[in-house]
């Protein structure tokens, strides 16, 4: 059974990784199109929320696959950074496929990278924590620690567009939307980010209950 997690595990990692070299190598080719330079073009891959979960995802994944071989991996491994990791690459999905995906239409290379960043990798990373990643460590309070992570990228984000004028989503556009609005929207997927994490810690723990009664057999 180990074995077998593994190699799932170290599946999933590279497919992770492959989809987010993709399109960095997509979003690169865009970038020389339109006589932007190479670190333009990596400073637009890394404002996208979808990539750096996906990132999460990916060293989550890696530590899966490694085991605990140095604090990086330790950290990375933790059921807690799992989760939280499974919180915010569920909510990449949620937002995409109801707000984003009809804004666009992609093609060939860029529909295959779309596919794997905002569909697969989810699915496969939901089913990683379902079968690979112990539960019963899982606390509610832990909860609120999750939304450090989608706070600070939205800090990051309102930041960047105040430097440059670009906003990564149009639900953060604030020269559209205005501040006010923005933080509503915030607020909003805030509140959609702790409905999900009670979700899976509920799942958690129903799973870990579900597993010591089998051990007391």
């Amino acid at each position: 059974m180990a074995n077998r997690t593994t190699a799932f595990s170290t599946t999933a990692a590279l497919l992770g990784w492959y989809a987010l070299i993709l399109q960095l190598i997509l979003t690169i080719q865009l970038a020389i199109d339109h006589d932007r330079s190479v670190p333009a073009a990596l400073w637009q891959w890394i404002g996208y929320f979808t990539i750096t979960t996906n990132i999460l995802v990916a060293l989550a994944l890696s530590a899966s696959a490694l085991g605990p071989r140095g604090s990086t991996s330790r950290f990375f491994g933790r059921p807690d950074v799992h989760s939280m990791t499974a919180m915010s690459i569920v909510i990449v999905s949620i937002i995409y496929n109801l707000l984003l995906r009809q804004l666009w239409h992609p093609q060939g290379w860029h529909l295959l990278a779309d596919v794997l960043l905002h569909d697969v990798m989810p699915l496969l990373f939901l089913l990683h924590w379902w079968l690979v990643i112990p539960k019963a460590p899982l606390r509610w309070r832990q909860v609120g620690a999750w939304q450090i992570y989608p706070t600070a990228y939205f800090v990051y984000a309102l930041a960047r567009g105040a430097l440059n004028g670009w906003y990564p989503y149009p639900f953060l556009d604030v020269p559209k939307l205005g501040y006010l609005q923005v933080l509503i929207n915030a607020v909003a997927i805030l509140l959609a980010f702790v409905a999900v994490a009670l979700v899976l810690v509920a799942v958690a723990r129903r799973q870990a209950r579900r597993m010591s009664k089998a051990f007391e057999r």
